[in-house]
């Protein structure tokens, strides 16, 4: 079975528990325009020309299993030490379930763990595929407003539906939500999102702080990137939302 992917990065620690590599895979569903990861948005292969260090790169390469597991395997004693594993991120990994329930597989039984990072828009019958042989997932949940899920071409009941459908399954489940300034971090968004996931029964969430890494992406794809002059959120604006979260009665863990 082929996995298309952008590339594999090693030695990450901010896609789950301690040290990890994470694969990156090619194609998403949606189309958030903060994403940091403009090159996996589309399933085709991307262009990425770096103008000031004159440096043209293409990602996107279609691999089997066999060809990167050995890669993989190579930090398996970094991920021992420190309790991490491999992380399978996008683009959107679950576009791809089979071929990612595969790659799980294979390496479980070479006793490493798999999280799935996902924003959970595709039918359950996609984490079925996966929830025997995965630890768990890293589930973005975006805004509790169905008008603005459907603007980035996404479900809300859908997304929703998933989050309790896997709550149940008794994996790993963090819910991360990405504060993007103008989309969903005025009160009243952020109010509606904490309502929202009470439903759900979430009791933890992991915020993810707006920032402007995949910025040099966008230009090297000649895209344009509408939050290009916005500032990265700071220290105390990523503190006074994890106290509202905190009030309504989340346990809360902060990127950054």
């Amino acid at each position: 079975m082929i996995l298309n992917i952008s590339n594999i990065q090693h030695f990450s620690t901010g896609d789950g528990a301690g040290i990890r590599t994470t694969v990156f895979f090619k194609g998403c569903n949606l189309r958030c325009p903060w994403c940091h990861n403009p090159e996996n948005l589309s399933a085709a292969p991307s262009v990425l020309h770096y103008k000031n260090l004159d440096k043209t790169e293409i990602m996107g390469k279609r691999v089997t299993v066999d060809e990167i597991l050995p890669e993989l395997l190579e930090d398996k004693d970094f991920f021992d030490q420190s309790s991490g594993g491999v992380t399978l991120s996008g683009g959107e990994v679950m576009l791809q379930a089979d071929s990612a329930a595969e790659l799980a597989i294979a390496l479980r039984s070479c006793g490493v763990g798999v999280l799935i990072d996902t924003a959970g828009c595709v039918p359950y019958s996609e984490f079925e595929k996966l929830n025997a042989v995965v630890q768990g997932y890293l589930f973005d949940f975006k805004t509790a407003d169905a008008k603005k899920y459907k603007e980035i071409g996404g479900d809300l009941e859908l997304v929703s539906e998933n989050i309790k459908k896997l709550k149940n399954e008794k994996l790993e489940l963090h819910i991360r939500i990405p504060l993007i300034p103008g989309f969903n971090t005025d009160l009243g968004s952020l109010e509606a999102i904490c309502r929202h996931l009470e439903k759900t029964g979430i009791k933890e969430v992991e915020l993810l702080p707006f920032h402007r890494l995949g910025s040099g992406k966008y230009e090297a794809m000649v895209l344009e990137y509408k939050y290009a002059k916005l500032p990265p959120m700071k220290a105390d604006e990523l503190e006074r939302i994890a106290q509202l979260f905190g009030t309504k009665g989340f346990s809360v863990k902060k990127e950054g």
